[in-house]
Formats: C-alpha cells, sequence, structure tokens
C-alpha cells in the first residue's frame, strides 16, 4: 500500500460498534453455497496496542499469540490475555509507515524444540528474520537464545511483507514486499537476483531432521535452484506487498493476500506443493496492465493470474486469510476468508467445483490480520481498536 493510504487508514476515526450486514441478494448459481453464511463476530480479547497477528503453536491447545506492531508479542493463556508480554523487542524495531514486527511463526516441533521465528523491520528499517529458543517451551515467561538467520536491505519504509508460514513441507516460507515506493520503482518485484517482491522458502532444520543449520539453507527442490541469475531461495516472484499469506491446513494449497497500488487489489493461489510461480507485478496490477493505459503484454503465459480481484474503492488494502477448517462453524468449513483493512469489509470464496466469492459482512474494523488457533478455529486481528474477535456464524 502507499504512503497515503497508510497514513489515512491510522488517522481513521475510531468506531467502536461493529457493524455486519448480511448481502442476500445478487446471488449467482455458483455462489449459491456461499448465500447461506450469516457471518458473526465474537469479541475475545481487548486492550491490546496495534495488533497485527494472532497465532498458536502446534498441539498447543491452551494458548494463543498476538503480535502487537511496536514489537511486543502477548500470551493468551486459557482464555486470559496475560499483562505480561512473551516477548519485548520494542527497543530493536523501527514502527514508521508499515514498519514493525510484523510476523511470528512457531516450528512444527515447538513444543519439543523450543524454537519460533520473528520478521521484523530493524532501527535501520531493514528487514530482519530472526530465530528464537527456549528450553522451556511451555513458559510464558521463558528466558531466550536468538540468532538472525536473515536479512534483507529495505530501501522504502512500506511494502515490508512480514508474514512467516511453516509449510506442509516443514519448510519455512517468508513473504517479502517489493520494498517501495509507490510503483516498484526499481522493478524488484521481478528482478531475479533480490529477494523483494517474492515468497521465499528457507530449510530452517525445523523438518523433524537432526541436521539443524546455523542460519538456513535452500532447500533443493525449490523451482530456480542452479537457474542462471535466479536466488535459490525464490518460491514465487512478481508480488507487490503478499502482507498476508497462509496453508489451507487440511489440502495444503497456498493462498496469498497482494496488496495492490492504486486500483486493484488480489488473491493469488499456489496448489500444494508448487512454486515458481510469476504474479505480474508490476507488469500487471491483478489482471490489468500497469501502469494504468498501458498496454497487456502480447504474451501473459509466464504470468499466473489471480484467483480473484476486488476493486477500488471497494477494496483498498486486502488482507489474506485463510480456509475455514474448525469444528465450531460447519457452514464456514471450506471457505477462504478474506478481509480488506481500509474498508472493513469481509468476503468469502470458495475455488471449487469453480472460483466464487461473497461479500460476507462490512464491519467498522481495521482487519490487519486473521489467525487460527491450534484448533482450526479462526480469529481476526482489529488494529484500530486493539481487539481480538472469533470469526463464526449465526
Amino acid at each position: 500500500m502507499s504512503q497515503r493510504r497508510f497514513l489515512r487508514m491510522i488517522s481513521a476515526t475510531c468506531v467502536t460498534a461493529v457493524a455486519l450486514t448480511v448481502f442476500a441478494s445478487g446471488v449467482t448459481p455458483a455462489a449459491a453455497e456461499l448465500s447461506t453464511v450469516k457471518l458473526r463476530l465474537i469479541k475475545k480479547w481487548s486492550g491490546l496496542t496495534r495488533p497485527v497477528y494472532f497465532t498458536a503453536a502446534r498441539g498447543d491447545s491452551g494458548r494463543a499469540f498476538v503480535v502487537e506492531k511496536a514489537g511486543r508479542i502477548r500470551v493468551i493463556r486459557n482464555g486470559k490475555l496475560l499483562s505480561r508480554p512473551y516477548l519485548d523487542i520494542s527497543s530493536k524495531v523501527s514502527t514508521g509507515y508499515e514498519q514493525g514486527l510484523l510476523g511470528l511463526a512457531f516450528a512444527p516441533d515447538f513444543k519439543r524444540s523450543g524454537r519460533f521465528y520473528i520478521d521484523y523491520t530493524d532501527t535501520a528499517g531493514d528487514t530482519v528474520v530472526m530465530r528464537y529458543y527456549t528450553p522451556n517451551p511451555n513458559s510464558d515467561r521463558p528466558t531466550f537464545k536468538s540468532r538472525v538467520i536473515l536479512k534483507i536491505d529495505q530501501p522504502y519504509a512500506t511494502h515490508n511483507g512480514g508474514c512467516l508460514q511453516f509449510g506442509p513441507d516443514g519448510y519455512l516460507y517468508i513473504g517479502s514486499g517489493d520494498g517501495g515506493n509507490a510503483g516498484d520503482p526499481e522493478n524488484r518485484a521481478q528482478n531475479t537476483g533480490v529477494l523483494l517482491g517474492k515468497i521465499l522458502r528457507i530449510d530452517t532444520g525445523d523438518t523433524g531432521s537432526s541436521n539443524r543449520p546455523t542460519t538456513y539453507s535452500v532447500p533443493g527442490s525449490n523451482p530456480f535452484v542452479g537457474t542462471p541469475g535466479y536466488r535459490g531461495e525464490i518460491w514465487s516472484l512478481g508480488l507487490r506487498n503478499p502482507w498476508r499469506f497462509s496453508f489451507d491446513r487440511s489440502a495444503g494449497h497456498l493462498w496469498i493476500g497482494d496488496v495492490g497500488q492504486d486500483g486493484w487489489e488480489e488473491i493469488d493461489f499456489a496448489p500444494k506443493g508448487v512454486g515458481g510461480q510469476n504474479y505480474g507485478w508490476k507488469v500487471l496490477e491483478g489482471k490489468h496492465a500497469y501502469p494504468p493505459g498501458s498496454t497487456l503484454p502480447t504474451d501473459t503465459t509466464p504470468y499466473t493470474a489471480p484467483l480473484t480481484e476486488v476493486a477500488h474503492p471497494t477494496f483498498e488494502s486486502v488482507t489474506g486469510g485463510y480456509v475455514y477448517r474448525g469444528r465450531l462453524y460447519p457452514k464456514l468449513r471450506g471457505v477462504y476468508l478474506y478481509a480488506d483493512f481500509i474498508t472493513g469489509k469481509i468476503w468469502g470464496m470458495r475455488r471449487i467445483p469453480s472460483v466464487s466469492t461473497r461479500q460476507l459482512a462490512d464491519t467498522s474494523l481495521m482487519v490487519s490480520s486473521f489467525g487460527e488457533s491450534a484448533s482450526g478455529e479462526l480469529y481476526l486481528c482489529d488494529y484500530k481498536n486493539g481487539a481480538i474477535y472469533r470469526v463464526g456464524t449465526r
């Protein structure tokens, strides 16, 4: 998103009531099943400061964790938000514009290994991916050792990405924005020799193997390994700011919410285990030629089109979500939920038998992120009012 848009979002007036509007008209046959979904948001925790992510460690049913942009990770233990942060690196973090502590991922074997990873912008504004280790994974007040495993120079204070996810293959995936500024002036998203504007895949040694590299290694199965001019870490490219992406915990597919420039927001997709996609930025914004008014390339086959796109001003800064795989709300099962940070709209999508989308709610929230509990229930972060909501149906 642009600096203009970011300044607008942080200066938005606070609205405390959640306005949910469920739409029931204009339903196409393909979207008929989505038309039965009546979304309900249940406020669970408040008193947070600019929350940007919610997650849980695998198998840890008693806890969840909330990332605050300023550099803190908060603990929710047995339904209670604890006052003492789990981790506080505020002194190490720059927080202007889109900077901050932006991502958190627990190793698949965290309950045994005590390892987790964070993504933040340091005081120089550069991206740092840091590994933390605690000898007591069950403690809410642990001691830590840490090590930088990856650092990426950032040319501007915007489009930092920041999402971290362990994939079903046990590798760590890293969302890296194009580094800014508006229009990707240095064309980094298409530059295969840099790590900006990409999804990266690295081996942290947290795949159950006894071989734990000091920093990381590049999986030999990455799509561009050995290709001249390509960084081996690249899993996919042509992304502007993949602020939030996720893996379907059942099917393993990758879903990416890529924040657009001034015309289109998009949801991108990759089947389980399939990398190498070029999603088109900045040749394309969504399915459209960029800059606006230019001509589409004669051959668009090198580019993977988004599953769906939403035009401005209906969406202005997409927040990618998750495919719901929880048990509490059967009508949501298999629905991919995503939102818009500026407008507060929440949409749902089904991919099979064909792609169908529908607006499910119109809220007053600034949805900075969705996240899953250990059991697969879905939550969202309200950045503006410092609250976490459980996503359900009524």
